[in-house]
């Protein structure tokens, strides 16, 4: 009879593969955030890199499942919570596309979290 508190094998390989998954969607979305805000050209250029900058730098270390970059990718979301919650406020033109970046940059805490939890030893 299994163990109540077992988990199966695979749970944290599938807490990767979300991550991973809901990661790259987010990058998406931030690429279309930065390509319908209305601004100079010297503006999207720093707005995509604040937004796809951090995202990026983690995601050798999450390749490799390296622990430490599942922890402090969780910091990289940051910049993509204040905003998307800023636009859903002071922009109706990117009110969608800000409310999925919310959701999406919180569902990805989840995901990390629980790669972490899974596979602490």
């Amino acid at each position: 009879m299994p163990d109540e508190g077992s988990r199966p094998p695979d749970a944290a390989e599938r807490a990767r593969v979300v991550a991973l998954l809901l990661l790259a969607v987010l990058m998406v979305d931030a690429a279309v955030a930065v390509r319908l805000e209305a601004g100079s050209p010297v503006w999207t250029v720093v707005l995509g890199t604040l937004l796809l900058a951090p995202l990026a730098l983690p995601v050798p270390g999450l390749v490799r499942r390296d622990r430490r970059a599942y922890a402090w990718a969780t910091l990289c979301l940051t910049p993509h919570f204040v905003y998307g919650l800023t636009e859903l406020v002071a922009n109706p033109a990117l009110r969608s596309v800000a409310a999925v970046m919310l959701v999406l940059s919180l569902a990805l805490m989840l995901a990390l979290v629980g790669y972490l939890r899974l596979t602490r030893g």
